[in-house]
């Protein structure tokens, strides 16, 4: 039995593993299971690599995206650009190599929807999956600022000093931040929500609650809305493929 998982922290609600289970089911893929690997710090990765028999890949969440790279021994292009991996196959040598198809399920997820005013973005965040965001949006010809509760080496704007000018003249809005996730629904970032008009998207990488408050704000001003549903699948339809691949 080949054995693949989802490595994270506190991932009870996650995605994940019910798309196998349930892939795994429909397609008749029997041959093959899925688990969660629910860690508390990335030092218990060895662990989990040296005593599950037979795993073949792993998808990588909050917090590790970034974290678990120093433990591969291998990056693809790609991954090692964005500087996150999101999937990792382990190659009948047990190597690790680490991709990022993340950035594979922003990209086909947000395609559809942009227009020509659509030149600008404002990312939320600035962890793992805000950089396979940042490099799409590269490969997209969107220029982009970042914005955090702190000044980093991202960037010196925080939620504090978003402007209204700011606000207008980047219509995508990116929430790579958790901020929202179930059970905290009643939250949202924290930006000037009045001031977003119909020529806006608002993006938001949660997909639990199907809408958030960020996404319903953003509605409530007439902007086009996305959850993070169709970049999971697409993602992990991805992440399959490399499994799969020779």
């Amino acid at each position: 039995m080949r054995r693949f998982g989802l490595l994270g922290k506190n991932i009870s609600y996650s995605f994940s593993e019910s798309y196998f289970k349930k892939k795994f089911e429909n397609e008749q893929i029997n041959d093959a299971n899925y688990q969660n690997f629910d860690i508390q710090n990335i030092t218990e990765f060895s662990n989990i690599i040296s005593k599950t028999v037979n795993l073949k890949g792993l998808n990588v969440t909050i917090p590790y995206k970034e974290e678990v790279i120093p433990f591969l021994d291998k990056l693809n292009k790609k991954a090692k650009k964005i500087g996150a991996v999101n999937t990792i196959k382990i190659n009948a040598n047990g190597k690790l190599i680490g991709y990022n198809t993340d950035c594979y399920g922003f990209k086909k997820s947000l395609q559809p929807f942009l227009k020509p005013n659509h030149k600008k973005a404002i990312i939320l965040g600035t962890g793992g999956a805000s950089k396979a965001v940042a490099f799409t949006l590269n490969e997209l010809g969107i220029d982009y600022i970042y914005i955090s509760r702190k000044p980093s080496e991202f960037t010196k704007i925080t939620y504090r000093n978003l402007t209204e000018d700011l606000i207008k003249t980047h219509p995508i809005i990116i929430n790579c931040s958790p901020v929202g996730t179930f059970p905290n629904v009643d939250q949202c970032p924290n930006i000037p929500y009045k001031f977003i008009t119909q020529n806006h998207i608002l993006y938001d990488l949660i997909y639990n609650p199907e809408e958030t408050k960020f996404l319903k704000l953003g509605k409530q001003y007439g902007a086009t809305t996305i959850n993070g549903s169709n970049m999971l699948i697409l993602q992990a339809e991805k992440a399959w493929n490399i499994w799969n691949k020779d």
